[in-house]
């Protein structure tokens, strides 16, 4: 059987369960819309993935952590969502009563919480909970609009389940590090001896660029805990759905024991956020890697810095403008990633361009994204998973 399911789909819905592959179960084209084939071919098997198809190109189904049955009640499940496609981005809705997200039902295929019911009543039908009053399917389970999930099409061309399989690591790892105090410190070595190629200059600036929550602060202050010998905590840091950080910072470190600092400035800006008019306004990024933007500088959404504004460094020096532009990515989270952000994103990149200097992508919460991580973060490059997002960013 060929999965219709494009391979960058697949690596979206994967995205949210871990280091995983999809093994194709039920193929309602083949074995027949019927709630019997659906339960001959996906019963007792478990997690699964169920994926619905319409005459209007909707993609569209749900995730569950429970093995489908024939019992006719509702199965609580935590992990479940439901999920639609727009183009390959994937769009994502937890269930909100999780002790109704699925329910076993005889004569249907896959039902979540009787929001979402695919091959309904042994049709070539998908049945979705419409209400009258607030366009929204019903909200007890799942929310979601009918126009968003599968366009209001109701009527199937195909229906497909897959069981989620956890993916073998690489026998070798597609990077090699070595994982030892030693090495640990000569690179700790190797950037204390850091020296400029340009006499002017002392210090390399590197700026962090990154969306809201992305872990541009965490980051910082993880490096500045290893140089000290413990945990420091010099940027501000959080989980809020908007920017902790809404200065300009230059940050510096001290390491422990030592007079001189590193040769490296790490520098900090507003986070990004995917709406219009809110966060890190792309403009400023000119003047901060052209050096303008003074220390402090407080950003605002609404417009970037001019050039007559209190503190503009009208004449900056080379020392004074960045060398490096970082991008912070959350693993986590790049299937799903706003177009808006990854607009700004493009922007952005496309504007350092011009000023002729080195670029690099720092992914994050790697461990999140890879159970094989989080049981060993030095699994990080023998995981299939974490290598196929590094070639995804």
């Amino acid at each position: 059987m060929n999965s219709k399911l494009t391979d960058e789909q697949q690596t979206a819905i994967c995205s949210q369960l871990g280091n995983v592959k999809l093994n194709l179960l039920y193929k309602a084209s083949i074995h027949g819309f019927t709630g019997e084939a659906f339960h001959k071919h996906c019963d007792k098997k478990s997690p699964t993935v169920s994926v619905g198809y319409n005459k209007s190109g909707r993609v569209f189904g749900g995730y569950t952590s429970q093995p489908f049955s024939q019992f006719g009640g509702f199965v609580k499940d935590d992990e479940a969502f439901v999920f639609s496609f727009s183009g390959e981005r994937l769009n994502k809705y937890s269930v909100n009563n999780s002790s109704y997200a699925v329910r076993m039902t005889k004569n249907s295929g896959p039902n979540f919480g009787d929001t979402l019911i695919l091959v309904h009543k042994d049709e070539q039908k998908v049945y979705s909970n419409q209400s009258s009053f607030t366009g929204y399917l019903y909200t007890k389970y799942y929310t979601f609009t009918a126009e968003k999930m599968h366009g209001n099409d109701l009527d199937l061309t195909d229906c497909e389940v897959y069981q989620v399989e956890e993916c073998l690591q690489f026998e070798n790892p597609w990077r090699t590090v070595t994982w030892t105090s030693e090495e640990k410190e000569k690179l700790m070595e190797r950037i204390k001896s850091y020296k400029p190629s340009i006499s002017s200059v002392s210090e390399a600036r590197v700026l962090l660029v990154g969306q809201v929550g992305a872990g541009k602060s965490s980051f910082f202050n993880s490096f500045k805990s290893i140089f000290k010998g413990r945990v420091s905590g010099q940027a501000i840091n959080g989980t809020c759905s908007t920017s902790v950080t809404s200065q300009f910072r230059t940050f510096i470190v001290k390491p422990e024991h030592e007079e001189k600092p590193l040769p490296l400035i790490l520098c900090d800006i507003m986070g990004l956020e995917a709406k219009e008019g809110e966060g890190f306004h792309v403009d400023d990024i000119t003047n901060i890697v052209s050096g303008h933007t003074p220390d402090t500088y407080q950003f605002s959404p609404s417009g970037p810095l001019h050039s007559e504004a209190q503190g503009f460094c009208k004449n900056p020096e080379l020392k004074d403008k960045i060398h490096c532009v970082t991008y912070v990515v959350d693993a986590s989270t790049i299937s799903i990633m706003p177009q808006n952000m990854e607009d700004k994103l493009k922007a952005i990149r496309k504007k350092v361009n011009l000023h002729r200097i080195p670029q690099l992508v720092l992914l994050t919460k790697i461990d999140e994204a890879c159970p094989l991580v989080k049981k060993d973060v030095t699994n990080v490059y023998k995981s299939k998973y974490i290598k196929k997002l590094v070639r995804i960013v």
